[in-house]
């Protein structure tokens, strides 16, 4: 992650951590923190205690962030397959690693929004109603996760995990552990990428070879060949409608 996100995302939970404490520090009631700890409290108003550890659970969510992004969405083989398109092109750092990021980041939450409209109508809206408790939010949404993982894993990847952890394998997938199903996904994902950045490779590498015969041919050999190659991959890439394509593709690829 770039330097600059996790700077903002220090700041972000900077300002939440300061705006609880000074609101739970003027309050009695509800929960109050300082330096001896969290300390709930006597209040005869349970919607005070309520809203405290929502904001605590708010927090604490904030702080897994970028974990749950990077392991638990598509987020791994968006930014592997651009970052194999920028090696092949060999474009150097063009385009830059806040671009590649940022893309990447808005593709996943593209890809991603019918499993956060789920978590967000089952789970969160529920809870936050006190219609449903956190044990149970907490449920409905790592299914709903679940949901998206399973459907993405390799049965070789999934059967690997579970026979490392000496699991009896459940009826139902979605019972398996977050900490079976998560590193499944992760190396199924970056599979699934590297076949993906080896397909990007051949037509450039075909570009490469061409040039670099016919500098041999031509007798020039201190040309370097990628000063060459490298304008006719970038046209060969917009020929094709690269980026159109590209992103079609990967989104594509998560649709089953």
């Amino acid at each position: 992650m770039p330097k600059r996100s996790k700077i903002l995302i220090v700041f972000i939970l900077a300002a939440l951590f300061i705006w609880l404490t000074s609101s739970a520090a003027f309050a009695e009631p509800g929960i109050s923190i300082s330096e001896d700890g969290i300390t709930i409290n006597s209040t005869e108003e349970p919607q005070e205690i309520s809203t405290s550890i929502k904001l605590l659970i708010l927090l604490t969510v904030l702080s897994l962030l970028p974990s749950i992004l990077i392991m638990m969405t598509s987020f791994i083989r968006i930014v592997i397959v651009l970052s194999f398109l920028r090696n092949s092109m060999g474009t150097q750092q063009i385009p830059p690693n806040q671009v590649v990021i940022g893309l990447a980041l808005f593709l996943t939450f593209f890809i991603m929004s019918p499993v956060l409209t789920d978590i967000n109508e089952n789970a969160l809206q529920p809870f936050t109603n006190n219609e449903i408790s956190l044990e149970e939010a907490m449920d409905r949404s790592g299914d709903s996760i679940k949901d998206f993982m399973l459907t993405h894993t390799r049965d070789k990847d999934l059967a690997l995990f579970v026979s490392i952890a000496d699991i009896e394998p459940p009826e139902n997938l979605n019972d398996l552990p977050l900490t079976v199903v998560v590193p499944s996904f992760m190396i199924s994902e970056l599979n699934t990428a590297f076949r993906m950045g080896f397909m990007l490779y051949i037509p450039f590498i075909v570009i490469d070879m061409v040039v670099a015969s016919t500098l041999m041919a031509m007798g020039m050999m201190m040309l370097p060949p990628v000063m060459i190659s490298t304008p006719f991959k970038i046209l060969l890439f917009l020929l094709v409608d690269g980026w159109n394509l590209l992103a079609e593709t990967i989104i594509k690829s998560f649709v089953r």
